[in-house]
């Protein structure tokens, strides 16, 4: 399904690729066939007896056929950009080696037009009881690396899954979902980090308290410099930082993404030819929404010779991009928001 040109693979088994800088730069719209992959185990087939189970802290638990949840609940689209935690790492590991983590450049990230049921209606079936605080999901995807082997699974906090832009999705894009990006459902968390869409959904549990598994509990958390994975160690991730990308670049016009998540959005991008010297303001592409990038360009006008370009991105909040990469490395080699750097060598005219 991935044309050779549109990914770079950094794994088969499981398979995990991350688009193409040129497919990025090709539309807001991110291409199904381009789509970034995180997987952390086979891709599961589910079955024509497939069923989504609701519990934990529920009035009524339910158990939910795909047919059952697309005719008794409203169908709605929200269009998303969703980002890997481990987005840019290779930028942290040619600063220092991180072992067993796979070098992501720009691309595990993307955006698509989703399709399915909020997760609010669901919830409201099912009724969550006193002390129900969180909403964890589980995949059908069984890892090998989770000590000890378990589902992929994740949970959020019950407010941002009482919020109307997160869905249970069918649909990416116009099209059913395909396996490989968790056919036949998945969550999709706007705003949030890439893990917290938990694809191949099996079972949504009301709890207490956060998701215990391993994946939320030891492997998405920020770790200080000399730390390591343990069960609570550092800080978990949820909210994605504030980032960007080049994604193209001649002597006349530069080109890049940004994007804000939580409730924040992309309000600036500058951009500087001379390392950072001086800056000008680019100008933002399509709006699709508060869940989504933005697109930028700026206009370039370079002499012949060698230019150094960097690119600061600024949110709703005020807040931009940290200027140093070596300040942000942490063991796992999570958010890398640093202001992106590109050497451009513009050819003289023969």
């Amino acid at each position: 399904m991935f044309g050779k040109r549109d990914v770079i693979v950094h794994g088969t088994d499981p398979y995990n690729a991350e688009t193409e800088r040129a497919a990025l730069a090709a539309g807001p719209i991110t291409a199904t066939s381009a789509f970034y992959v995180r997987n952390h185990g086979e891709v599961p087939e589910a079955g024509s007896a497939w069923r989504l189970r609701v519990d934990g802290l529920v009035e009524r638990p339910l158990d939910l056929s795909l047919a059952t949840l697309r005719e008794a609940l409203p169908e709605y689209e929200v269009t998303a950009t969703l980002q890997c935690a481990g987005n840019r790492r290779a930028g942290l590991i040619a600063i220092r080696d991180i072992p067993g983590e796979a070098p992501w450049g720009p691309g595990a990230t993307g955006t698509a037009t989703w399709t399915g049921a909020r997760l609010a209606d669901v919830l409201k079936l099912a009724g969550p009881r006193a002390g129900a605080a969180h909403v964890g999901f589980e995949g059908a995807d069984l890892s090998p690396e989770a000590k000890p082997p378990q589902h992929f699974g994740g949970s959020i906090p019950l407010g941002k899954a009482e919020r109307p832009e997160v869905l249970l999705a069918w649909a990416m894009n116009g099209e059913p979902l395909e396996p490989v990006h968790g056919a036949p459902l998945r969550v999709v968390v706007p705003g949030y980090i890439g893990a917290r869409s938990v694809k191949w959904l099996n079972r949504i549990e009301v709890r207490a308290h956060p998701w215990k598994g391993y994946f939320q509990d030891v492997v998405y958390r920020l770790l200080p410099p000399e730390g390591a994975p343990a069960s609570g160690a550092g800080m978990p991730l949820g909210l994605v930082a504030l980032n960007a990308d080049i994604l193209s670049a001649t002597a006349t016009e530069v080109r890049g993404y940004a994007f804000a998540g939580g409730e924040r959005f992309v309000t600036r991008v500058d951009v500087s030819t001379d390392g950072g010297a001086t800056w000008t303001q680019a100008e933002l592409l399509d709006d699709l929404g508060p869940w989504a990038w933005r697109h930028w360009r700026a206009p370039l006008d370079l002499p012949p010779g060698e230019h150094e370009l960097v690119v600061r991105a600024w949110d709703s909040s005020a807040a931009t991009q940290p200027d140093d990469e070596a300040g942000l490395w942490n063991p796992k080699g999570y958010v890398n928001n640093a202001r992106p750097r590109a050497t451009l060598e513009v050819p003289r005219r023969s």
